[in-house]
């Protein structure tokens, strides 16, 4: 990603918050059953609030949920480490808290230690970290089965935006609209489960490549949680795919100064290159390692998402193909699968890619970006299909990648 200028990380040291993943299927509290608002012990929110050294297990529990509430709120990840330090505190007071040790399930999902939290997830009875972390460990049917024991047992914001999440995977993007849409209902009257859920209602329209309903659900979630960055960063998305690049920069600078995640920077980085404005670019992509190296300093593993990166734009592939490795081992999930071959190919290795795009696949899945790599793996190994395959891409969501949907259109030219 290019040498750091000196002081660079100081200011995103500040503003440091830990990668989205599917931990964040809705807001930690929705999560957990709406623990913090309406559980019979809610008062003790109040005392833990109001006190810093609350010396009560459930205070202390309450206490490290709230802080996990505000890393996700701020986008400051000195709240996971003081989350954890609660609920260590807790479980010392009280070794069979079921709440404090589903919090820390939900906290090991937020830094990608997904067997830690499936371990944690059962441990603290939790349907919703227990089919996360399966999710992510490629375990499908079993984490499905979570979900719709969720889903049964406690129907509403974390049930249904998971199920919604289960139907995308299963290449049923309609029926996901619908579960999120119920998610969006179930979420009113709170600034934050509101905006996300619009968020990822949002990104469903948007994987079908409709702009103007991805738009008004970005709008909407704005309107819930003013500043709220993943909408900046989701709407910068369709303002490029409109053509409107400056309208698109400005959100996508908004998003990176309020919580400088990798994916933002790396997009912003590529919507100046788009401009041709490049020295603004290297920056961003200098930025992106700064963030990377700061969130592995903080517990998050990053190999999947700092592979993607580096392979998109070229960048030390080598060492990418082993961190994509790595991250697959760790997380033998579709996505890992993708990284994995989308990472081999760029190596030039695409007959051992070709095993692994395929398992990528093997749900259903109608993601234009898989469908993108599995077209450049046919053409690499020479195979006829793949002119089918960019198709797919183009016809599901004609704006799928800022890098790579040109290179999709040329090569059906």
């Amino acid at each position: 990603m290019g040498r750091p200028r000196p002081g660079a990380a100081e200011p995103v040291r500040r503003r440091l918050t830990a990668i989205a993943t599917v931990a964040a299927l809705a807001a930690t509290v929705a999560a957990l059953g709406g623990a913090l608002r309406s559980s019979p012990g809610g008062e003790a929110l109040a005392a833990a609030r109001a006190s810093t050294q609350p010396r009560d297990a459930r205070g202390l529990t309450l206490l490290g949920l709230e802080f996990q509430q505000r890393a996700r709120e701020t986008g400051d990840a000195s709240y996971y480490p003081r989350s954890e330090r609660a609920l260590k505190r807790a479980l010392r007071l009280a070794p069979n808290e079921p709440l404090a040790v589903t919090a820390l399930g939900s906290l090991a999902l937020s830094r990608h230690r997904f067997r830690e939290a499936l371990t944690l997830g059962r441990r603290g009875g939790s349907y919703a970290v227990v089919g996360d972390a399966l999710v992510e460990l490629g375990r499908y049917d079993e984490a499905f089965r979570a979900f719709d024991e969720l889903a049964a047992t406690k129907p509403g914001l974390a049930s249904y935006a998971r199920v919604s999440y289960a139907r995308e995977l299963l290449g049923r993007p309609r029926e996901a609209i619908a579960a999120m849409e119920l998610a969006v209902e179930a979420a009113t009257g709170q600034a934050e489960p509101t905006a996300w859920t619009r968020v990822q209602l949002g990104k469903l329209h948007w994987s079908l490549g409709r702009l103007d309903a991805a738009a008004s659900e970005y709008r909407q979630a704005l309107t819930a949680f003013p500043g709220y960055v993943h909408a900046l960063d989701a709407f910068a998305q369709v303002e490029s795919a409109r053509g409107h690049v400056r309208a698109a920069i400005a959100l996508e600078r908004r998003a990176v100064s309020a919580m400088p995640l990798p994916q933002f920077a790396a997009f912003l980085g590529d919507l100046y290159r788009s401009q041709g404005r490049l020295r603004e670019a290297r920056r961003q992509y200098d930025l992106v390692a700064v963030i990377q190296r700061l969130l592995v300093a903080n517990g998050v593993r990053t190999d999947l998402e700092t592979a993607l990166i580096a392979v998109d734009h070229g960048l030390r592939l080598p060492h990418a193909l082993a961190l994509a490795r790595a991250a697959r081992n760790a997380r033998p999930s579709i996505e890992g699968d993708d990284a994995l071959a989308w990472a081999l190919a760029r190596n030039g290795r695409c007959h051992e890619a070709l095993g692994y795009s395929r398992r990528a696949l093997r749900l259903g899945t109608r993601d234009a970006l898989k469908f993108f790599h599995r077209a450049m793996i046919e053409r690499c190994i020479g195979s006829r299909t793949a002119r089918g395959w960019f198709r797919r891409a183009l016809s599901l969501n004609p704006h799928f990648s800022l890098l790579w949907a040109p290179v999709a259109r040329k090569a059906l030219q």
